[in-house]
């Protein structure tokens, strides 16, 4: 399988995204990530046309995810994307997560921008970073 950067079908990424959603959640729990934990999964959007970017996010929003504000970026060749993550608390369950994928993926096509996967945090007693709260508390 060629690594090109021209077009997948949505079903091709869909099917990519479930692989790599897999890998992501072995690789949480390998490193020890609490199992029943919520977690915060950020799921990455990009467009060339704020227009395009701004309607994607009106509609994630209206599928119950949390939209984080638009930010401007570049990609590996310089050029200007904006960009977005659409959140939501999913447990640690692949076929949640699947769900979500699969709305965004076809959310991305109907109007033509990208989905780039999805991210989150280790979730553990021995996570490496604190609450805004506690970093207030903890300056005094």
């Amino acid at each position: 399988m060629s690594h090109q950067d021209d077009y997948l079908s949505v079903e091709e990424l869909i099917e990519i995204q479930k692989e790599e959603t897999r890998d992501i959640i072995q690789a949480l729990l390998e490193d020890g990530s609490d199992p029943d934990a919520l977690y915060e999964i950020e799921h990455h959007l990009f467009a060339e046309e704020f227009d395009k970017l701004e309607k994607a996010a009106v509609e994630a929003f209206k599928m119950g995810f949390e939209v984080l504000e638009a930010e401007e970026t570049e990609d590996e060749d310089g050029n200007k994307l904006l960009c977005f993550d659409a959140t939501m608390q999913s447990a640690l369950d692949a076929k949640l997560i699947d769900e979500q994928v699969e709305k965004l993926v076809n959310l991305a096509e109907k109007f033509d921008i990208i989905y780039d996967g999805w991210g989150t945090y280790y979730e553990g007693e021995d996570a490496l970073y604190n609450d805004d709260e506690d970093d207030e508390s903890e300056e005094d």
